[in-house]
């Protein structure tokens, strides 16, 4: 029997098919995952700063059986700030995305193909030097020159790279032109021998599953899943051929195969209506054909609409409020889900405060179970909480929950950047629910966690106004 590892890139293909994953959801899916034994959880690149790195930070402790890989592309600073995201992983690794193709290297990377090569061996040494394993993943790889691609995957390889992927982005190979490229591309480069070879099969003639399935036969230790997310190997399709079909392939996994068909269905529930491009539902329609986005000239209704799709009970006042304010923001541009459930959370609802935050403190680490100390303030008299979490933001909202005494029901938590670079300010919204009804919140700082703490303090307020008056 040939073992064949499974990366499941659905987080990392998430972030560029515009899909609506909150903080909560991506965590439940990571665990769904270690659950399922996948050997490699694959995350997107550190794109939106803090939050992602406090994405990775959270992760961190939830993930002991498998590697969690974080993609970065040939970008210095990034590369440098996803090393010292994924190194709190107990099996870091980072996937190096790297044009081949013509056309991805002049309009994506803007570099000739030897200045490619150059600033690729100059990334690859510089993670291996940190002693975090390393990937590169070819982009394009099935349409670029193939005397280029061989030299890549060698230059790749001799700067010390461990795992080589080379994907099919266009999804145009039949199983046997895949079967012959792996076979073809191992008897060039005779290096690939040391190293993990990996393939990613789009799904564009939907035959991503014999893709993958030829390609294992040929040589290639490793396969790119996904669920939930249109385009990739669905890891559904995978399993069921291999359910059917394993003593005629002789090919195993290592997938959990009695929680299998359960763990699927339950990533793909979260998944479902998140991916505004393909999917079967959006994530609320506007009064105008069926698209997500609102934009200016939307009347009251519309809007009203929206905000109970959302999960909101507004009074007349509060959505006369954010509907002025998507008035003075659509201007702009159009307003999607998040936009309008930082609205919400901005102008309506708008409580005195019964609590007031007034420090916190975090331990946290991938050795270590994190832990929170939370002060309040509730009639000037200070209130602490403490408590232990899977990562830094659960221990910090059940710290709250200790001080208020009651558990309330975490619907949505999502951190935004406002400004730019490493010392961005960080938007957190925190959606709670009580007694069936959603109540959001926001918070502003430049620590993220403290953002997300203020943004739960300010949803606690609004739930303890209603319920005392």
């Amino acid at each position: 029997m040939k073992k064949a590892a499974v990366a499941d890139a659905t987080l990392r293909m998430c972030e560029s098919s515009d899909c609506t994953l909150g903080f909560k959801e991506k965590i439940e899916i990571v665990k769904q995952l270690d659950r399922l034994c996948v050997d490699a959880i694959e995350t997107a690149p550190l794109l939106k700063g803090k939050s992602d790195v406090l994405f990775l930070h959270t992760i961190a402790p939830l993930t002991r059986n498998c590697v969690v890989s974080c993609a970065v592309t040939l970008d210095d600073e990034l590369v440098e700030l996803s090393c010292d995201a994924i190194s709190k992983a107990a099996k870091p690794r980072l996937n190096i995305i790297a044009p081949v193709s013509t056309v991805q290297m002049e309009y994506h990377c803007r570099r000739k193909p030897d200045a490619v090569l150059e600033k690729l061996a100059e990334v690859i040494a510089k993670v291996r030097a940190k002693g975090i394993e390393t990937e590169v993943s070819f982009a394009d790889a099935t349409r670029a020159e193939y005397e280029f691609l061989v030299k890549a995957v060698k230059c790749a390889i001799n700067a010390g790279a461990q795992i080589t992927t080379v994907c099919d982005s266009a999804g145009m190979m039949l199983p046997g032109e895949m079967y012959e490229f792996i076979e073809k591309l191992r008897q060039d480069v005779p290096e690939l021998s040391n190293v993990v070879l990996s393939v990613e099969c789009s799904d564009e003639l939907h035959m991503a599953a014999a893709c993958a399935i030829a390609a294992v036969k040929a040589g290639a230790s490793q396969i790119k899943t996904t669920i939930g997310v249109p385009g990739g190997l669905g890891l559904k399709a995978f399993a069921d051929v291999l359910r059917a079909k394993e003593d005629a392939l002789e090919i195993t996994t290592s997938l959990n195969r009695t929680a299998c068909g359960s763990i699927i269905q339950n990533v793909e529930s979260i998944m479902a209506g998140k991916m505004h491009s393909g999917a079967p539902e959006k994530l609320f329609a506007s009064a105008h054909g069926g698209d997500w986005k609102l934009a200016a000239g939307e009347d009251m209704a519309a809007i009203g609409e929206a905000v109970k799709k959302l999960g909101y009970e507004l009074t007349a006042e509060d959505l006369s409020k954010v509907y002025d304010e998507f008035l003075n923001i659509s201007r702009k541009k159009e307003v999607g889900p998040q936009e309008l459930d930082a609205i919400v959370a901005t102008v309506a609802m708008q409580v005195p405060p019964t609590y007031t935050l007034k420090s916190f403190v975090i331990n946290s680490g991938n050795i270590i179970t994190s832990m929170a100390h939370v002060v309040l303030v509730k009639d000037g008299r200070e209130v602490q909480g403490f408590s232990t979490g899977d990562g830094p933001v659960d221990a910090a909202f059940l710290s709250i929950e200790n001080i208020v005494g009651r558990h309330f029901e975490l619907d949505d938590f999502q951190i935004t950047a406002v400004t730019e670079g490493r010392e961005a300010v960080g938007s957190g919204i925190v959606r709670l629910r009580s007694n069936g009804k959603l109540y959001s919140g926001k918070g502003v700082s430049t620590d993220v966690i403290g953002a997300g703490i203020r943004a739960y303090v300010d949803a606690l307020n609004k739930i303890c106004y209603e319920e005392n008056n």
